[in-house]
């Protein structure tokens, strides 16, 4: 019989969740349920998409915490942390306790001033003793961006990842959108076993199909900055047959193409696209978006104050207002439309207006997409699947169970894939495969056994558990 341990276009040194030794044991679990903005819930697929893993951990004897980050609550001019109750992870519990019907728990710590939370104190140690007893169906740690180790460097992370670990006796990366090294998704694989996820590995294996694309690969990039894509855009440029850009980052590239002036774009990001411009010139890979909406203000779709503008009518020194979205009847023009019908990958991380009030760029781009129904769609991003979500609620509903559909939970962390070429590049995937050598939960069993409808062939040896427990003591502070 082939070995089914491990999914198709799943590297063999990952750690998976089905082949940890669950039963009875805390496990730290990692998500990216980054989906709260002013207290309330922009979209919930992110938290949908987790379920199986929490389901799989129950189901196999498990007793969870979770933890996420939500929004940017450092400052880094200040430096300093904002604990302030939108974005707090109240919302996703009561979300989760609804969905669920268990009830989770969430820590009370007092933020040290503006420093935010400075330890995980023993006032927990109550809820982990009703966790394991299976008073409570789950804890929910708050905010990981609340805490002072998370985004910190040297000892003060090294400290926090101590303390979470110190919870619990398995941690569990479900968390593919979450791509920075912090403690809570790098640093914390030092201290326990460690696996990854069934979102995870889902998104790991899909990611892969963007990397090794069916031809002919079109890739719609959108952005407010230029600057902080021209890493992803280098490299896509490279992998794609075809390049549709929107936001400021078009409009970037358009000044640097045709020498006009667009107001709301920076002088610096011109100069950076210029390379883009000229490698263009040679390749040809970038489909523009001919008609473009210019708006006189910032405040709204104001009737009288925006209209559509053609880039024929382009020349060097002539000055524009703000271009805030492609007209619709861009994605008519042959060549744009071309180059949707004849894809056999699409990949979007874009939205193409000023939200709120210029959105017909980005339902036209939507809908064309949907016309073609051969070619793999996949998008990504959190304002991607918002809007759309917001503006074809029915069509996002059809594309969840389209299998020609998926749908990332982390757009940028495609664009890191993309950039660095390899999904087993990004730096928490390549803590797990550590973790394993480590601590060596990659080990055949001489006889596999099969349980759950999953072969576990692969175990964790507890005395090289403990030689590492010791070396590596992890305990709660007082």
């Amino acid at each position: 019989m082939a070995d089914q341990s491990y999914p198709s276009d799943i590297r063999s040194d990952l750690p998976l969740v089905q082949h940890a030794d669950l039963e009875g044991k805390i496990v730290l679990v990692r998500v990216d349920h980054n989906v709260v903005s002013k207290g309330k819930i922009q979209d919930q697929y992110r938290v949908d998409q987790t379920l199986s893993t929490i389901y799989n951990l129950v189901e196999r004897g498990g007793r969870p915490i979770l933890m996420t980050h939500i929004g940017r609550p450092y400052d880094k001019k200040t430096k300093t942390i904002r604990c302030e109750a939108g974005d707090a992870v109240d919302t996703v519990v009561q979300y989760l306790q609804r969905k669920l019907k268990i009830k989770f728990a969430v820590p009370d710590f007092a933020p040290h001033g503006t420093h935010g939370i400075e330890d995980i104190d023993t006032s927990i140690n109550h809820l982990l003793h009703d966790l394991r007893s299976k008073r409570i169906g789950g804890v929910y740690l708050p905010n990981t961006r609340w805490f002072a180790g998370e985004e910190a460097k040297g000892e003060l992370a090294e400290r926090f990842a101590v303390q979470l670990a110190g919870l619990a006796d398995v941690y569990v990366n479900d968390a593919f959108g979450s791509w920075q090294p912090h403690a809570s998704t790098y640093h914390i694989t030092k201290h326990l076993p460690s696996y990854a996820g069934l979102l995870m590995q889902d998104e790991l294996a899909h990611s892969r199909q963007i990397l090794a694309p069916q031809r002919p690969f079109v890739a719609v990039v959108a952005g407010s900055k230029y600057d902080t894509k021209i890493g992803p855009l280098t490299e896509i440029y490279k992998k794609v047959d075809s390049l549709v850009l929107g936001g400021v980052i078009y409009n970037a590239y358009l000044c640097a193409k045709y020498g006009v002036k667009i107001k709301g774009v920076d002088d610096a990001d011109v100069e950076l696209a210029k390379t883009l411009v000229e490698q263009d010139k040679v390749e040809k890979k970038l489909v523009e978006l001919p008609l473009l909406v210019e708006s006189d203000t910032l405040e709204g779709k104001i009737e009288g104050k925006f209209r559509t503008i053609s880039t024929a009518d382009f020349a060097p020194g002539k000055q524009y207002n703000y271009i805030l979205d492609a007209d619709p009847s861009s994605f008519d023009v042959p060549s744009v439309s071309d180059a949707f019908a004849n894809a056999k990958t699409i990949f979007v991380n874009a939205v193409m207006g000023f939200t709120p009030h210029f959105s017909e760029g980005t339902t036209k781009l939507d809908t064309t997409i949907d016309k073609n129904t051969s070619a793999f769609k996949f998008l990504g991003g959190g304002d991607t699947l918002y809007e759309f979500k917001k503006l074809l609620p029915g069509l996002y509903h059809a594309a969840i169970d389209n299998s020609k559909y998926y749908l990332f939970t982390g757009g940028g962390t495609v664009l890191k894939v993309i950039e660095e070429g390899d999904p087993y590049g990004l730096e928490p995937v390549k803590a797990l495969v550590e973790n394993a050598a480590r601590f060596g939960t990659i080990k055949k069993q001489e006889s596999p056994k099969v349980s759950n409808g999953y072969s576990n062939g692969y175990h964790f040896p507890s005395k090289a558990f403990q030689q590492v427990k010791q070396a590596s003591p992890v305990t709660v502070s007082a």
